[in-house]
C-alpha cells in the first residue's frame, strides 16, 4: 500500500534522489507502517526516462502466496528458480523473489539482497562496525544473512565474484536509530577511516518534521543512511491522503511529452 507521497522542487542535499538536481518525488510503499515494517522508497526523477542497472541490488524476497497468485492472475512473468520460489521483475528490471507460502502475519518482506565483492570484508563492516547480528553464513554459496532484530527484515550479502557496479539507478539502505547515536556513528566511522558520504545533516520535508541523517558507504560503495528516530517517527506517519497525492502527481506529470520528444515509448501502467 502507499504509505505516503511527497513532491520536491529540487534535488535533495543528501542525494536522496540519486545524482540528480531537478524536480523529483518519493513514494513510500510497504505492507504496513514504517515503524514496524520494511518499506521501499520509490524515487521518481521528472524527465529521466530510464536507468542503467548494475549488479549491486540483487532483489527483495517476499513470503506471500497471494503475491504469486496475483502475478499469475495478471499474467506477470514468473520463473520458478527453486521449489516454491518464483523470480519476477518490477518494470524497471529490479528482481523480486516470491515464496509461495501463506503470507506472514508480521512483515512479508523476508530479506533484501545486495552484491558484494569480498564477503569477509563486508561482514567485518556490517557486523563488527555497524553491529548487525549474523543469522546465517554459507561459505560455499558465499552469502551471509544479517539483521538488527529477529522480527525485522534481514539483509543478505552475496559475493558477485568481481567488482560491484552500481549503474545509474542505485539506492540506499536506511535505518532509524536514537538521535543521540548519530554523532557516535559519525565519530566511529572517522576513527576507523571509513567513508562518510554525507556528514550529520538536517533534512527538511515540506510541511513535515526535519530529520537528522548521516550517510555512509560500505567497502563496495553501498549507501547506508542512519536517521534520527524521534523526528522520523513524526515524518513517517501513514498519510491517509497518500494515494490521492500520488494519483494527482501522476495526472499532472507531463513526462509523456518528454518521452515523445526523445522518440521513446513510455511503458503503460
Amino acid at each position: 500500500q502507499v504509505l505516503r507521497h511527497e513532491e520536491f522542487e529540487e534535488g535533495c542535499k543528501a542525494s536522496c534522489n540519486g545524482p540528480y538536481d531537478g524536480r523529483w518525488s518519493k513514494t513510500m510503499v510497504g505492507y504496513g507502517p514504517e515503524d514496524n515494517h520494511f518499506v521501499a522508497e520509490l524515487t521518481y526523477n521528472y524527465g529521466i526516462g530510464e536507468y542503467r542497472l548494475g549488479n549491486d541490488f540483487l532483489g527483495i524476497t517476499l513470503v506471500s502466496s497471494q503475491a504469486v497468485s496475483n502475478a499469475k492472475k495478471l499474467g506477470w512473468p514468473l520463473s520458478e528458480v527453486a521449489t516454491g520460489i518464483f523470480e519476477t521483475e518490477a518494470p524497471g528490471g529490479y528482481k523480486f523473489y516470491l515464496e509461495d507460502k501463506e503470507q506472514r502475519k508480521q512483515d512479508p518482506v523476508l530479506k533484501v539482497t545486495l552484491g558484494v565483492s569480498d564477503l569477509q570484508k563486508s561482514i567485518n563492516y556490517w557486523s563488527n562496525l555497524l553491529g548487525m547480528k549474523i543469522y546465517e553464513k554459507d561459505e560455499e554459496k558465499q552469502r551471509v544473512l544479517l539483521g538488527y532484530a529477529d522480527n525485522q527484515c534481514k539483509l543478505e550479502l552475496k559475493n558477485v565474484g568481481g567488482a560491484v557496479d552500481h549503474g545509474t539507478a542505485f539506492g540506499r539502505i536506511a535505518f532509524s536509530c536514537a538521535k543521540e547515536e548519530l554523532p557516535n556513528i559519525e565519530a566511529l566511522m572517522k576513527k576507523e577511516h571509513q567513508k562518510i558520504l554525507t556528514p550529520l545533516v538536517s533534512l527538511d520535508t515540506p510541511g513535515k518534521a526535519t530529520v537528522q541523517v548521516i550517510i555512509l558507504a560500505d567497502p563496495d560503495g553501498h549507501e547506508i543512511c542512519f536517521v534520527g528516530d524521534e523526528a522520523f517517527r513524526d515524518l513517517s506517519k501513514v498519510d491517509p491522503n497518500g494515494d490521492k497525492l500520488l494519483d494527482d502527481a501522476m495526472a499532472a506529470d507531463k513526462s509523456d511529452k518528454w518521452f515523445a520528444e526523445k522518440n521513446m515509448k513510455k511503458a503503460s501502467a
